[in-house]
């Protein structure tokens, strides 16, 4: 587990460029929190490293959005989603092959129906009014090599 500070949107935006150099095709990324914590930021700024020059907004309504970069990025946004039996609708497996990252905001809540073998990220509201207290844990292996490249690579931000 890491736990990092930022003080702006942009901050949380280039911790998550960062992160995105480290992703690889078939990455699974859970972001979690309340809303306006800054889930969508780190998208943007997830999407913005991995090459991708469209518009980055939060999929809420759509409930996903895929955009072409290095590596293909699905944004799910499953914050509208009732009932597990839902998620199959969003054909997960299909959107976790190939060349491709997927991202999912409000993750937490669809944890039964995803593989044990991602990367959470937790935003939360800190003291003071942009500030943000991220904590990153992961699940599985898949990034268990990588821990300690964004160990290193996020330092700046890192609370000890």
């Amino acid at each position: 587990m890491f736990n990092a500070r930022t003080n702006s949107a942009e901050e949380t935006q280039h911790l998550a460029a960062c992160v995105a150099d480290l992703a690889v095709a078939r990455d699974l990324i859970l972001l979690v929190g309340d809303l306006g914590a800054g889930k969508t930021a780190f998208t943007q700024g997830f999407g913005r490293s991995l090459g991708i020059t469209d518009a980055i907004t939060s999929p809420t309504f759509t409930l996903a959005k895929e955009y072409s970069g290095r590596l293909r990025l699905h944004h799910l946004d499953v914050y509208r989603i009732e009932e597990l039996e839902e998620v199959r609708d969003l054909a997960l497996p299909e959107l976790l092959e190939g060349e491709s990252v997927t991202v999912i905001e409000w993750g937490d809540q669809i944890v039964p129906a995803l593989p044990q073998d991602y990367l959470e990220i937790r935003l939360e509201y800190g003291s003071k009014e942009n500030e943000r207290n991220i904590t990153i844990s992961l699940v599985g292996t898949s990034w268990k090599e990588r821990m300690a490249q964004i160990t290193k690579i996020l330092d700046r931000w890192s609370v000890r």
